[in-house]
């Protein structure tokens, strides 16, 4: 079969914590690995085969972040695929989540820095597409 230059030989399936605080902020880190490596993101991650879709969202959002979250609605789905060398297809799942406390212990090895980020400050950062997308999507229907 056929990979039509793509790195793996299957869609990559993620999920993505869209955390926002009683405050209406939103947590964004800062990736220090690929895909999106120095571009700001909300956390999450693939999705282990045979593994539920709330598991792998709280799994991630603890490893990346170290907090425990509330998992509300699915906010959207979102495709991406990576031209030029990287080569990736993703299908994002994206969910609206609550942290049940907002002290954040982020994973240097794979997050350079977390912040607690005021909707109106967004503009500032890089942001990936498809985060931007779902963040602009969010904030203004709030």
């Amino acid at each position: 079969m056929e990979q039509n230059g793509f790195k793996a030989s299957h869609i990559v399936t993620s999920v993505v914590a869209v955390i926002i605080d009683n405050d209406g902020r939103v947590l964004l880190t800062k990736r220090n690995v690929p895909p999106f490596q120095g571009e700001w993101v909300m956390p999450g991650g693939k999705i282990d085969l045979g593994e539920p879709i709330v598991a792998a969202l709280k799994r991630e959002v603890w490893e990346e972040v170290g907090l425990e979250v509330e998992v509300g609605n699915l906010i959207d789905v979102f495709e991406h695929v990576t031209p030029g060398e990287d080569n990736y297809h993703f299908i994002i799942i994206y969910y609206r989540c609550t942290p049940l406390y907002c002290d954040v212990n982020h994973n240097k090895d794979e997050v350079a820095e977390a912040r607690w980020v005021e909707p109106g400050e967004l503009e500032q950062y890089k942001i990936p597409a498809g985060a931007r997308f779902i963040l602009t999507k969010i904030f203004e229907t709030n």
